[in-house]
């Protein structure tokens, strides 16, 4: 069984706030798919309570090859590498791009009154979107989307692309970038309906998911989901935000909102749904004395300050007054969960 739709964890041990970084240990560069062998490495090691991240060691491969290796593994367990080649898909672990910015989209007209039709969008939330569920995590009717939303979806995103979004003021802008990578994400899910996981959607075997395929054509350019996300709106906006307003159809991530992004309104959805993230289980929670958080806070750890203590100063914005003050003081370990299993009801 692959590691696609189940949580996805790591432990990082003995951190220091104001002084360790959340990603102290050893990495490669963050790009992904990232491949770790760790676990095929320490075959003699008990592998705790069935978590394939909690046994990585520090020995990687990217999907170039091996990049670097821990010092002390033993010759032993050195051999098992080339076996571990052929069970790689067992072993794969999500990486987040850096933001690198794309200066081609960084044209806009500070004087534009343009507005965006985004009606289609809101009809379809309206109708399929589950906001009420008991566990606060909205889902998704995918199995229930008539022929004709379908369709409509598909002429939104259509629509979208023909736009010259480069003619648009900034706030306009963020509006269309984000709410053509969540309707992009719900067709793409509609495309290949039934799968356990979006990860299950990927072009080749050793893909960790959807993200580098050509989805979209705008301004003549061929987008894909990575250059929305990490390309345009994270390098342009610099809002830390951004990551709870960005929905990839799992159940680990922040909500999809009940309605499309405007230059009217993205404040204010950003601001409640870093809330409304930041106050469930799935992104900060104590477990009796350990910290436990979204692993988005690890993958993205550079759009919050860069160390933990970063990440912190943030969270304390939006949780309440005792958690507050827990993660303020808190010195121990930290646990990064994602659960990436689809979002429906």
């Amino acid at each position: 069984m692959g590691v696609s739709h189940v949580h996805v964890r790591r432990e990082v041990h003995g951190l220091r706030p104001g002084r360790d970084s959340v990603d102290s240990i050893p990495t490669l560069d963050a790009t992904y798919p990232r491949i770790h062998i760790g676990a095929l490495l320490m075959l003699d090691a008990p592998p705790g309570d069935g978590d394939l991240q909690h046994m990585i060691a520090h020995t990687s491969v990217g999907t170039a090859g091996a990049r670097h290796a821990s010092v002390g593994v033993s010759a032993g367990r050195v051999i098992l590498i080339a076996a571990a080649f052929a069970l790689l898909p067992l072993a794969v672990t999500f990486a987040a791009p850096q933001a690198e910015l794309w200066p081609r989209w960084e044209a806009h007209d500070p004087a534009s009154t343009a507005r965006v039709d985004h009606s289609a969008w809101a009809a379809f939330l309206d109708e399929y979107l589950v906001d009420d569920h008991p566990s606060a995590v909205n889902r998704v009717e995918y199995a229930g989307v008539s022929p004709e939303d379908r369709r409509s979806l598909d002429g939104y995103v259509a629509m979208l692309e023909q736009t010259a979004v480069s003619e648009l003021n900034r706030d306009e802008q963020l509006a269309y970038w984000i709410n053509l990578y969540n309707a992009t994400t719900v067709k793409l899910i509609l495309d290949n309906y039934p799968v356990d996981s979006i990860r299950d959607i990927k072009p080749g075997p050793f893909a960790s998911g959807p993200w580098d395929m050509d989805l979209l054509e705008v301004e003549g350019e061929t987008l894909t989901l990575n250059d929305v996300e990490h390309r345009i709106i994270r390098p342009i906006w610099q809002d830390n935000r951004i990551h709870y307003a960005v929905n990839c159809a799992s159940i680990g991530c922040p909500n999809l909102y009940p309605e499309p992004l405007t230059a009217d309104n993205w404040d204010r959805v950003l601001e409640e749904s870093a809330h409304a993230y930041t106050g469930h289980a799935r992104g900060a929670r104590f477990e009796g004395g350990r910290l436990v958080l979204s692993s988005i806070f690890d993958w993205y750890v550079s759009d919050f300050g860069g160390t933990f203590s970063g990440v912190v100063e943030h969270l304390v914005q939006y949780v309440d007054a005792e958690t507050a003050d827990r993660l303020q003081s808190y010195n121990g370990r930290v646990r990064y969960e994602y659960d990436w299993s689809l979002n429906v009801p």
